[in-house]
């Protein structure tokens, strides 16, 4: 017989996973990563800090990922939906894992600003949950086409020899792609123009701010 959560026991739930999502260390991949088997690239100065404010971008909207699904989780109406939202998060945390050691790799930390993007994302997400699954489906499919064209940039603007930075974000778009399509295929509806153009706004504003911090 399932167990049934109150409302406090969800909420220490979460901030347990805040607290594990924004610790460094604290995200163990699943999966062996992307970049096992590529060789390690003689990148200059300036190659470096490349990679590395694209590897800081992506780390942090992984991990604005996680909160916001598990806002999404929280608020969910249908128990299907709720646990769809917590098995895509479990996925994601590959993603985080794989960031981060490719920043160790690349002597970079994680931005500084990953807490506030990280509350800011599980109040949207939370949001998205109360006006309705078909809502909160459509926000995790167009989140996560919105990243795709970041990672696609991304991949286009590494340095050509960084190989083990590509194979990362090779696999993660892959993912991305796949969650898109099973959050539509569940019902997810297309948002409104002005929510899709807020969202690219504020996606902008991350990117313009995490790659340097």
């Amino acid at each position: 017989m399932p167990r049934h959560y109150s409302l406090m026991d969800n909420l220490l739930g979460q901030a347990d996973r805040a607290l594990r999502t924004l610790s460094r260390a604290a995200n163990k991949a699943g999966r062996e990563s992307p970049a096992e088997n590529c060789a390690e690239a003689e990148l200059d100065e300036t190659e470096r800090k490349h990679s590395a404010g694209l590897m800081r971008i992506d780390h942090t909207g992984e991990v604005c990922a996680q909160a916001l699904y598990q806002g999404q989780a929280l608020t969910a109406k249908l128990g299907d939906v709720r646990q769809a939202m917590e098995n895509a998060a479990e996925e994601e945390v590959d993603h985080l894992a794989w960031c981060e050691e490719r920043l160790d790799e690349l002597n970079a930390r994680p931005s500084i600003f990953n807490p506030a993007w990280y509350g800011m994302s599980f109040a949207i997400g939370a949001l998205a949950g109360i006006a309705g699954d078909k809502w909160s489906l459509g926000f995790v499919a167009e989140t996560e086409n919105q990243v795709c064209r970041h990672l696609e940039s991304h991949l286009d603007s590494l340095p050509e020899d960084d190989e083990r930075s590509k194979a990362i974000l090779e696999q993660m778009r892959q993912d991305e792609l796949s969650h898109a399509t099973a959050a539509l295929e569940a019902g997810g509806a297309q948002l409104p123009l002005p929510v899709r153009l807020g969202m690219q706004a504020s996606s902008k504003v991350m990117t313009g701010t995490v790659y340097y911090l």
